[in-house]
């Protein structure tokens, strides 16, 4: 192994894998929408009374009201086919679709029926348990090769996108759908959340001296994922490359992150060195940023830390909400379309920063060859992922 400036040389690096499709639904519309309005500094999130039964709350519906887990798995599966010029089916392609919360709004609908006409109101066919959206994905494209569903809380997306991108590297795959899809309004998830004491009042601040909390958003981001050497075949374009991922746990506490952040260091160090990069190299990060008191000043320590030449810095949890296991999935679409167009997306909501960190304040034209998107979740999940530019190829 020797060092350079930007780069960390290892002996065997690992296969590239290259993203030719994103399917991405948020609050701001679909992955078009979402990034024009974004960089407009534009806001999903709006109050709304979404259930009868609870007061109303800042929000990032896709809709007027809740949009249900499977529809928005097929919806963005469709956006991300259609965007890399794919048609199923797609018999030798991995499957790997994670969310942190699955179907749970579909359960919490079929127990109130139960409970108002009984057992026989249950709904017949229903599909709920953890992995039925990257079924759903699967039978949709008519993939007949692994289907995997991961589940890591809000880090579940950047833990899916690294799955897929192990299938490729180690040769079982040249393709595979991956991401993450999250349908978090429901009436337990809105009173859980509300008990612990994270929801926000009135709005997403993300670093801001006066943040309040998150907003809980709907969202999903799903990718296509090949080989350059299939993108190449089939003359397709390329967003950007996958470089390398961090995946680790503080093993501390449910829901606090370990005061100390070492696990999350190593996280973002393993996804440097499995990048072979150096600090220097990167030019943004997408950080978690989920405009909580203790998330937002703990990355802020592991971002000072670890990069203290500066690097420029954006959360987008104020214009989508904060979309839980597909945060990170959302997060890294965002990267790539920085990538992709060299320019960086605002941190939309924040007014006064607490930290002394490079935030883009308003959408930024610059120079972007790698980036990175971090996400971190309850149990002490940390990740990291690095994206870089596809300049290198003419697909």
């Amino acid at each position: 192994m020797s060092l350079s400036r930007n780069k960390i040389e290892v002996d065997k690096p690992l296969g590239e894998v290259v993203v030719t499709g994103i399917g991405l639904v948020s609050s701001l519309g679909t992955l078009k929408e979402s990034w024009q309005r974004l960089l407009a500094g534009e806001s999903g999130i709006r109050r709304d009374r979404a259930f009868l039964e609870l007061p109303s709350h800042p929000l990032g519906l896709i809709g007027q009201t809740p949009i249900s887990f499977l529809p928005l798995t097929e919806w963005a599966v469709e956006e991300a086919l259609q965007d890399a010029g794919l048609t199923p089916p797609l018999q030798d392609c991995g499957v790997v679709i994670g969310s942190s919360r699955g179907a749970q709004g579909t359960w919490e609908a079929a127990r109130l029926q139960v409970r108002q006409h009984g057992m026989g109101a249950f709904p017949q066919g229903i599909v709920g348990f953890p992995p039925s959206s990257a079924i759903a994905a699967a039978r949709k494209i008519g993939a007949t090769g692994a289907v995997l569903a991961p589940m890591a809380a809000c880090a579940t997306g950047i833990w899916s996108i690294a799955r897929a991108v192990e299938l490729l590297q180690t040769g079982q795959y040249q393709r595979a759908i991956a991401g993450a899809v999250e349908a978090p309004i429901t009436p337990l998830t809105l009173a859980g959340f509300a008990k612990m004491g994270a929801l926000a009042k009135t709005g997403c601040y993300p670093f801001d001296r006066q943040r309040e909390g998150l907003v809980l958003g709907e969202g999903a981001a799903i990718f296509v994922l090949e080989t350059p050497e299939l993108a190449r075949q089939r003359g397709a374009k390329a967003y950007g490359k996958i470089l390398g991922f961090g995946l680790t746990a503080d093993g501390h506490h449910v829901s606090a992150p370990d005061p100390n952040g070492k696990s999350a260091i190593a996280a973002v160090r393993q996804c440097l060195e499995r990048s072979n990069l150096n600090p220097s190299a990167i030019d943004y990060i997408h950080a978690h940023g989920t405009s909580t008191i203790l998330n937002d000043r703990n990355e802020a320590e592991l971002i000072q830390s670890l990069f203290p030449h500066g690097v420029a810095i954006s959360s987008t949890k104020g214009a989508t909400g904060h979309t839980l296991g597909a945060s990170g999935a959302l997060g890294a679409a965002f990267c790539l379309m920085a990538l992709h167009q060299q320019v960086l997306p605002p941190c939309v909501g924040l007014k006064n920063p607490e930290f002394d960190l490079d935030f883009v304040r308003n959408a930024r034209l610059t120079r972007v060859q790698h980036a990175l998107c971090l996400s971190f979740g309850f149990g002490g999940q940390n990740t990291a992922i690095a994206l870089s530019q596809a300049e290198l190829y003419s697909y």
